[in-house]
Formats: structure tokens, C-alpha cells, sequence
């Protein structure tokens, strides 16, 4: 799961580790969530480089003739948007993120969005209720987060199966830190 959790502790001495570690040391809980990007820059180079080849492939009949200057704008045309639309695709993917802090006194979402402004929402934990949709919702297994007089959508970019993952180990820490 694109998933990080880390604990803090505030109190010196308190090695990090399991959930258990929070028990009355003020710990904080720092969960980063991002999309998975399914491709690197080795297959990005692959890509790119199957396409230009492909695109290369009609040229050769016209190799020689002075329809080939003709056609070698459109290709290189395409080639170009092809990168541009993934490299604009990757940095957006990149660039969107949740950020979820949680504490005795407060618990803290900041949802970073390309070409938006950042969301911060928050709220007591003691009073914070976790559900999960898992049918009838916008998404399968529709996570959300209420208090403080709001809902709030967690993990939108995750797969199911993920978000049923985040539920699981969310519930566990707030029943820690409560």
C-alpha cells in the first residue's frame, strides 16, 4: 500500500515500533498517503521508445521520397505529446497526497492537491468516528472521517482493498490514543 506510518515519540527514550509503543507517552502518529505510480522512469523510456519505433515503422516505405518530410512533423508531433501528456500525468500523480497526523489532543488531515490550494481539516480524536461504506457508496469500501462538524473522504485515490487496510490499522491507533 502507497502507505507510510510513523510514530513519534515525544518523550525521550521511547524507541519506535508497533502501535502498542503510544500508550501514555504522548506519542504521534504520522500517516502519509499517496497514489501508486505504476510506472518508473524505466518504463517510461520504454514507452517513448516502442512508440517512437512504431511510429517509425510507416516511414520506411517512404523513405527516399518527399512525402517523408511531410510525415516526419506528424510523428515527432505525436511522439511529443505522448511525453508531455505522461511527464504532465506523473508529476500530477506525484503531487497529491494526504497527510494524516494524529495525537492525544488533535487529529490533523492535510490533503496536498495539484494546482489547488491544500485542504486541512481537524478535530478531537475522542470524538472523530471512522466508517467505512463498503457498498452503496461513491466507491467500494468509501472511507470517511466525522467530527468537528464535517466528513471528511480518506484515501480517494486508493483501491479497495487499501482503503479496507487503512480502516483496519486507522481504528486500531485511534483506539490506542484513546
Amino acid at each position: 500500500m502507497p502507505a507510510i506510518w510513523t510514530i513519534r515519540p515525544k518523550a525521550s527514550g521511547t524507541p519506535p515500533g508497533a502501535f502498542a509503543v503510544a500508550q501514555a507517552d504522548g506519542a504521534e502518529y504520522l500517516l502519509v498517503l499517496s497514489p501508486h505510480l505504476s510506472m518508473g522512469a524505466e518504463g517510461f523510456v520504454a514507452i517513448i521508445g516502442l512508440s517512437a519505433g512504431l511510429l517509425a515503422l510507416p516511414l520506411i516505405g517512404v523513405l527516399g521520397t518527399p512525402v517523408l518530410w511531410g510525415l516526419i512533423p506528424f510523428a515527432g508531433l505525436a511522439l511529443w505529446g505522448l511525453w508531455y501528456a505522461l511527464q504532465r500525468n506523473g508529476r500530477e500523480r506525484s503531487a497529491l497526497r494526504e497527510e494524516l497526523r494524529l495525537t492525544r489532543e488533535v487529529i490533523e488531515i492535510t490533503r496536498t492537491n495539484p494546482r489547488k490550494p491544500e485542504q486541512h481539516w481537524q478535530a478531537n480524536p475522542y470524538w472523530v468516528r471512522l466508517s467505512m461504506m463498503e457498498k452503496g457508496g461513491p466507491v467500494e469500501n468509501y472511507l470517511t472521517l466525522s467530527g468537528g462538524g464535517r466528513a471528511v473522504e480518506l484515501g480517494a485515490f486508493l483501491s479497495p482493498e487499501e482503503r479496507a487496510s487503512l480502516h483496519d490499522e486507522l481504528s486500531r491507533a485511534l483506539r490506542h490514543l484513546r
